[in-house]
């Protein structure tokens, strides 16, 4: 029998045939894709014809469409759905795909080539979009260190492997005590903690083979604990558990494998010529160095801190008025945020959360998209999926196929922890057209058979934030997949995402699909007007526990490498004064983005970044007088989401808005200035 994930694929869209896919399957096909993915870049780089955009750089494009397809099938199953063995193979194939990207960069004929096609640009009477894939296919080979030769070459191969393998073993670890923890609750636990909740753990306690309701360390239950749970002790237990992930000895403490990585970093930096891994990283972002990244973060920094601050003061006092003689602990700034929240704008999470069911929320991100860009979801009912959890739409517009948009939206213990947008396919012209396949992987609490699974405010947000990924892929419209969806800078990349998360706040969004699930009905206006005039609250917190982990981030990659980390982000949170009561987002050993690879590393700060784009973009809807208009819509696809990378960035955004924003309108909607 054909090892399925090189056959041709006859399943609807050719979708990736998960359903006769075997673990087995996998290595095989990785070991053929990369034989024949080195056989075409030999073929490309042994041409005896002239180099031309079209023998050397589109021939580039399509040597590795079957690895492609191995691998996108491969780091999906990894992610959502991991096992002993898909780890193992995870950790195997790290450092196999890492020599072969350092073999194409080091391939000198090839280099030579792209160098040549690179030198005569200028004649060549290229297109935009062509000049601008020859440019990063150039400056993705000098970023690789194709001008490198001899030792410095070969240590930089070694480098990268080793940080391949480095990240792996970080991801791996994560959800391996993700896995491992449990927190049984008594009948007397659950005294105070809201039905949904107790459902929820209940669900968790079944998938874990236990005989009653647990907490996990995922987001969706921990969360909900810390804001309901009277008893302190066990939030406190909840919490140190979920801050000290990778952090407690053994072999999956992530602390070495950091300080490891900072310093391979570090090198890989000097080895191109670069003062630090910020500098080298941030050059190709629209940030440019670190200064203006960190120059950003510290402008939003003190208003947040001020706020917190004064947030604190209130909460302390509450916490002793229950009489703690105690200071403000953060497994106690949730619980009385909650309590003030209910008392200040009159907002039971256990009396909202039934108006936020997951199916309707769906049906609210496509209601959406239809109304801004004309896309219709169609469910494809009979498609074998990644995972039995999944669901899967075929996205049209004016009845033509578009997209397959798959959701995979609940937690459990063989996923990684988080929230992500990835495509199994992406959108390209060269070599006939392909439409994209991509995929919305979720972290929500999973309700008990037949009932309807219920989100948070901030659970729905993340929904419609990761669809606007999802949009950013599926209206893509250009020829070269190097510059397809979101293969853009990094800065830039969020500016879909959260954008998008603007129409959950729209009055007429939540009034037609924010539905009870017993009921039917809709959400009361009363209610709705009390949601949305809380949507600020509470900004302190979230923008401090943000800043502080963006701020750590960019410290770790300049200068010199911390030798101990947990001491440098000590340092870091000293001098800009963290406030006691409040964590950062994400604590070193499980700085996921950051350290499972190099995705988001110097590049934390881009959420803020895109932040004030998105202010800004959502402000010309606003100018327009309608969160629908149609000539802004199509403005934002044509210079956004169609366009991936086809252009710079900021000109990107200025053909959209006509100049670049300055921060005030971030400030504003975090309510953090007037």
């Amino acid at each position: 029998m054909p090892n399925p994930l090189l056959a041709e694929w006859s399943t609807p869209f050719a979708l990736p045939p998960f359903d006769v896919i075997s673990d087995e399957d996998f290595e095989p096909a990785l070991m053929a894709a990369l034989k024949e993915s080195r056989a075409n870049i030999a073929a490309i780089a042994e041409n005896p014809d002239e180099p031309s955009f079209e023998n050397t750089i589109e021939a580039l494009e399509l040597a590795d469409e079957t690895l492609g397809r191995v691998l996108s099938v491969f780091y999906n199953l990894a992610g959502t759905d991991a096992n002993p063995k898909r780890e193992a193979l995870q950790r195997s194939f790290s450092p196999l795909i890492s020599e072969y990207s350092s073999e194409i960069t080091r391939n000198r004929a090839l280099f030579q080539r792209v160098e040549a096609i690179w030198a005569a640009k200028d004649s060549l009477e290229l297109t935009e979009e062509r000049h601008r894939v020859l440019m990063l296919t150039h400056r993705s080979f000098i970023r690789a260190g194709a001008r490198l030769e001899g030792a410095e070459s070969d240590r930089l191969a070694e480098v990268k492997s080793r940080l391949a393998t480095l990240g792996t073993e970080f991801t791996q670890n994560i959800v391996a005590e993700e896995r491992s923890w449990v927190m049984d609750l008594a009948d007397s636990d659950l005294i105070g903690l809201p039905d949904f909740l107790v459902d929820a753990a209940t669900a968790a306690g079944s998938e874990k083979d236990r005989s009653g309701p647990v907490i996990t360390l995922s987001r969706s239950l921990i969360v909900p604990f810390l804001q309901f749970s009277p008893r302190r002790e066990l939030r406190e237990r909840a919490w140190r558990a979920w801050t000290s992930r990778c952090a407690n000895g053994g072999e999956t403490d992530n602390r070495a494998r950091v300080a490891e990585t900072l310093r391979l970093r570090s090198e890989r930096a000097h080895l191109l010529g670069y003062a630090d891994f910020a500098s080298f990283k941030l050059e190709t972002e629209m940030a440019k160095e670190p200064k203006a990244a960190q120059d950003l973060l510290m402008q939003v920094w003190a208003p947040a801190r001020e706020s917190a601050l004064l947030d604190a003061k209130l909460l302390r006092a509450m916490l002793q008025a229950d009489g703690i003689d105690d200071d403000l602990q953060p497994w106690d700034w949730r619980y009385y945020s909650e309590k003030r929240r209910s008392a200040e704008h009159d907002l039971d999470e256990s009396e909202l959360k039934p108006y936020l069911q997951l199916d309707r929320m769906i049906e609210a991100a496509f209601a959406c998209a239809n109304r801004l860009f004309g896309i219709e979801a169609r469910p494809l009912k009979d498609a074998a999926l990644n995972h039995p959890d999944s669901r899967a739409w075929e996205i049209l517009r004016n009845g033509e196929h578009l997209a397959v948009f798959i959701g995979d939206y609940f937690a459990r213990s063989s996923k990684r922890s988080g929230a992500w947008c990835s495509a199994l396919r992406s959108q390209r012209k060269l070599g006939g057209h392909v439409a994209p396949v991509v995929i919305n992987v979720c972290n929500f609490a999973k309700p008990p058979q037949g009932r309807p699974a219920l989100l948070s405010y901030d659970d729905a947000r993340t929904l419609f934030h990761e669809f606007g990924h999802a949009l950013h892929q599926m209206l893509s419209d250009v020829t070269y997949e190097t510059i397809s969806g979101t293969s853009v800078a990094r800065d830039f990349v969020e500016l879909p995402s959260q954008l998008f998360e603007h129409w959950l706040e729209v009055p007429e969004v939540l009034s037609e699909f924010a539905t009870h699930a017993e009921t039917g009905e809709p959400m009361p206006g009363e209610m709705l007007e009390r949601l949305l005039a809380a949507g600020t609250y509470d900004m302190g917190f979230q923008t401090v526990e943000y800043v502080a982990s963006a701020l750590v981030d960019l410290d770790f990659h300049q200068g010199e490498p911390a030798t101990d980390p947990m001491q440098r982000q000590a340092e870091v949170l000293d001098r800009i004064g963290m406030p006691s009561a409040i964590a950062m987002r994400h604590a070193t050993p499980h700085f996921a983005h950051v350290f499972a690879g190099d995705g988001y590393s110097s590049g934390y700060y881009s959420y803020m970044w895109s932040e004030v784009m998105d202010a800004d973009a959502f402000d010309a809807f606003r100018e327009a007088g309608d969160p629908f208009d149609a000539g802004v819509a199509a403005r934002l696809e044509e210079y956004v989401l169609s366009a991936g990378g086809s252009r710079d960035a900021a000109e990107l955004y200025e053909a959209f808005r006509g100049k670049m924003p300055g921060p005030e309108a971030l400030l504003k909607g975090r309510g953090l200035a007037a």
